[in-house]
């Protein structure tokens, strides 16, 4: 690394950290890194998989492409952060129950940017759930089951 460490505030997941960082750090990298929060995986490192999809102010953005330190001041979501305590969030009961996760590599990723996209549209087609999603990577099979489990959450199935 580059450059002098600088010590940048983060809101994660509700709580508030004080980073010393490089300005050149990613969010992906600080999250994993400094606060050990491995649930944001880092697939392709370009932005194209979407595994190291957070939410940043309730929408889905890729960890891998943004800066820590454009991350200050704002609410950042990662899959630890999403449940309420013990109690998951019903997407992620969703994925359980539809056997949506497969290797669970993607799944984090998935999950964030189908919340992201429920913030929005709490009821979305089922093509704009295609297309929020067309942006992750599923390596294991199909997305018919990760599909399902969105639109189970949608109808109040989840």
């Amino acid at each position: 690394m580059k450059g002098i460490k600088r010590v940048i505030t983060l809101k994660v997941n509700g709580d508030v950290h004080e980073v010393e960082t490089y300005p050149n750090r990613t969010l992906l990298e600080v999250l994993r890194e400094e606060l050990s929060l491995t649930g944001t995986k880092e697939g392709c490192g370009e932005g194209a998989c979407g595994s190291c999809t957070v939410l940043l102010d309730g929408n889905p953005v890729r960890s891998c492409l943004l800066l820590a330190i454009d991350a200050q001041d704002r609410e950042v979501t990662t899959i630890e952060g999403l449940a309420d305590g013990s109690r998951l969030d019903p997407l992620q009961d969703a994925f359980v129950e539809h056997h949506a996760i497969q290797c669970g590599f993607c799944t984090s990723g998935m999950i964030l940017t189908a919340r992201g996209l429920l913030n929005r549209h709490p009821h979305p087609t089922e093509d704009q759930i295609k297309l929020a999603l067309s942006g992750n990577a599923c390596r294991c099979t199909g997305y018919t089951k990760i599909i399902e489990a969105v639109k189970s959450v949608t109808e109040g199935r989840g």
